[in-house]
């Protein structure tokens, strides 16, 4: 049996940075994922929804993961995106072995539809490509019953799902299916802005979840993280209310928003990571000062209630 990277604290999916002539800028995301590091990830995804995948070449996404691995050189896992074209998938997982990644996520396929047998079939050759486990992302055109997950569930390569529906009976069934074939499987929140929904998920089986905001403020997904991972309700609700909350409904004017946010914050924060890549568009004037008194709300609660490193029990709710 392949065995599942152990996760040990919040996980960080990194934005790509790129120059003010479109190059992707390693420099940068050096610097971003050492901070994220320093921070107290337990986890790092590069190259994934948030790393804008859908809009990296292979030989960008290649040198995204590559730098990644360097930066954290053992310290946590690495999980590379993958995704698109069959073609174009299986060539990114074998990079990301090479590179030294420790697993991948496995995105949807490129515009075509098909039946749940070919969504089965794809991952599958996808998991063939490299010697990494991979961790299947239930989104977008790549739908996935809980019979498929259990087929899936019995390659040994494929050692997790992440949910990106937002369809909690679906995902609740997922969970009872491939845990009665497997207890070793991870399962992942994946939705946009995870926080919000993550009370919910826990109660279904599904501990962790993706934060995109931790990339452009640690310190307040780190307080949400501790309180989650405590159990203290009256102050994760309160991050939610005063922070995750707003910025979910300022990420909802616009599709697309759940990086376009992300980045703009770290460029408010002072880190020059350029503009999302088209068909993303970055927020107006207007939004972008909304969205600094968010930030600086999130600051507020953070100064207020104090907030020590991530305890690293994530793997014991993995459990």
């Amino acid at each position: 049996m392949t065995t599942a990277p152990a996760f040990t604290g919040i996980l960080f999916f990194p934005v790509t940075p790129f120059t003010p002539g479109d190059e992707v800028d390693l420099g940068l995301l050096r610097r971003h994922v050492a901070t994220g590091l320093e921070q107290g990830a337990g986890g790092i995804f590069p190259a994934c929804g948030t790393g804008e995948l859908h809009a990296l070449s292979a030989d960008e996404s290649t040198a995204v993961v590559r730098e990644t691995v360097t930066v954290v050189s053992g310290a946590v896992p690495v999980i590379a995106g993958t995704g698109g074209s069959l073609g174009n998938a299986r060539a990114q997982a074998r990079a990301a072995a090479d590179a030294g990644a420790d697993g991948l996520l496995v995105l949807p396929p490129y515009l075509v539809g098909g039946p749940v047998a070919g969504l089965v079939d794809y991952v599958e050759q996808v998991a063939a490509a490299s010697p990494l486990p991979v961790i299947v992302y239930h989104r977008g055109n790549a739908q996935f019953t809980a019979a498929a997950m259990r087929t899936l569930a019995q390659n040994p390569k494929v050692i997790g799902f992440k949910d990106g529906t937002g369809d909690i009976g679906l995902a609740q069934e997922i969970v009872l299916a491939v845990t009665a074939e497997r207890d070793d499987f991870l399962f992942f929140n994946g939705l946009l802005t995870a926080e919000l929904s993550q009370g919910a998920y826990r109660g279904l089986g599904i501990p962790l979840y993706s934060s995109a905001a931790f990339a452009m403020a640690p310190a307040v997904a780190r307080g949400y993280y501790d309180a989650y991972i405590a159990g203290d309700e009256a102050v994760r609700l309160r991050y939610l209310r005063e922070f995750y909350q707003p910025l979910v409904r300022l990420r909802d004017e616009t599709p697309g928003f759940g990086v376009s946010l992300i980045k703009a914050g770290l460029r408010l924060g002072g880190l020059p990571v350029g503009s999302v890549r088209a068909p993303l568009v970055d927020p107006s004037p207007e939004q972008t000062g909304r969205l600094a008194d968010i930030l600086a709300a999130g600051h507020r609660l953070v100064a207020e209630l104090g907030s020590e490193p991530a305890s690293n029990v994530s793997a014991e709710l993995a459990r």
